[in-house]
């Protein structure tokens, strides 16, 4: 319960993966609560590749399908094609482009047409059930 409502408030958990799968942890917040500055603090202290968990239902409204049609990833991580928004940013690279991206996503109002396509953000397409799945 803690957790969540960290999230709900727009702060960062880290979220441990199992030993048999990556055996790391990630950092997670909601997307609608993106700001610069969390973004950059994500970008510090990971890899630097943001990924962004939507429904499949989702996904198929925002026009994002998977990256690959035969997913040859060991652990079949469900990418789908990266994406910036479309307009009210520069490169897509800089942490408060990223930002905004995350928080067009989370958007129920954004349609395809508010992304371009590649881009600096990774859709993953969610598990029915999440993290307790």
């Amino acid at each position: 319960v803690k957790a969540i409502d960290a999230v709900k408030r727009g702060e960062l958990i880290v979220v441990v993966d199992d030993e048999g799968r990556e055996n790391e942890g990630d950092l997670i917040m909601a997307a609608e609560k993106a700001t610069p500055e969390t973004i950059a603090f994500m970008i510090k202290h990971t890899s630097g590749v943001i990924c962004v968990s939507l429904s499949g239902e989702r996904l198929e409204e925002l026009e994002m399908p998977q990256m690959v049609q035969n997913n040859q990833d060991a652990k079949c991580t469900a990418f789908t094609v990266s994406v910036d928004k479309k307009h009210g940013i520069t490169t897509g690279i800089s942490a408060s482009d990223r930002a905004a991206t995350f928080r067009a996503m989370a958007d129920p109002k954004s349609t395809a047409g508010d992304f371009c396509r590649p881009g600096h953000v990774f859709p993953l397409r969610a598990v029915k059930g999440g993290v307790v799945a």
